[in-house]
């Protein structure tokens, strides 16, 4: 029997273009995803990572799977290059094996984002 899917929405601005500083940002983000949903990685679908243009240092998945997702299906791509946008944003879409609504998580600067999602 096929159980309900929702998407989870993340982001989280990024200290520096560099692979150290991609993977704490990443890392910080998971951790947070996971607990504010209480999210066991098995029921994550899929995970759908992107970088501002001015971060291209690592793959945000790399991360993740340092964070136990190492099953997650998961892909990274660049955002659009829009002026004025906020710089330095690791974004993430998650599909969700679930019933109930998620918790979308923006951290640090990138609460800027979606002010109406932040606490």
């Amino acid at each position: 029997m096929l159980s309900a899917m929702i998407a989870i929405r993340g982001a989280v601005e990024v200290d520096a273009d560099t692979a150290e500083a991609i993977g704490r940002a990443v890392d910080a983000l998971c951790a947070e995803l996971t607990r504010a949903n209480a999210l066991d990685p098995g029921e994550i679908v899929s995970a759908f990572f992107t970088l501002t243009p001015d971060l291209h240092a690592a793959f945000p998945a790399l991360a993740a799977r340092k964070q136990g997702w190492g099953d997650v299906p998961m892909i990274c791509a660049q955002e659009i290059d829009v002026p004025g946008a906020l710089p330095r944003v690791c974004r993430v879409l998650l599909h969700v094996r679930r019933d109930a609504p998620g918790t979308h998580v923006y951290l640090g600067g990138a609460r800027k984002l979606r002010p109406d999602l932040s606490p």
